[in-house]
């Protein structure tokens, strides 16, 4: 029997979310765009832009809240194991209104 996925204590996924911010952040400064268009893939192929990720609510899993903007069929927020998450896409804002929408980059 396989054994069964169960959250963790604590990791490393503060600090993860923290250095995931500082890089989204550095991209949109280095092309100059108030919030970037942020993508997560996860391993089961789903596809959302994001407009927040949180940290919370630990124990090895993250909030991660979608730009229903453009799918109003995604949900507002999931709560998911970091685990699940297969790769991040960032790009530009588009030029037309783009700024609007896309990812809101904590400043601190």
């Amino acid at each position: 029997m396989p054994e069964l996925w169960t959250p963790v204590p604590e990791g490393p996924h503060e600090t993860f979310i923290e250095r995931l911010h500082r890089t989204i952040a550095r991209f949109a400064d280095e092309h100059e765009v108030e919030k970037p268009l942020v993508e997560i893939e996860l391993f089961d192929g789903a596809r959302f832009f994001l407009g927040r990720l949180d940290p919370e609510p630990g124990f090895g899993m993250v909030t991660i809240h979608v730009q229903r903007a453009h799918d109003t069929e995604a949900p507002d927020a999931m709560i998911l194991p970091i685990g699940t998450i297969k790769r991040i896409e960032l790009r530009a804002a588009p030029a037309n209104g783009g700024s609007r929408f896309g990812f809101a980059v904590p400043r601190g």
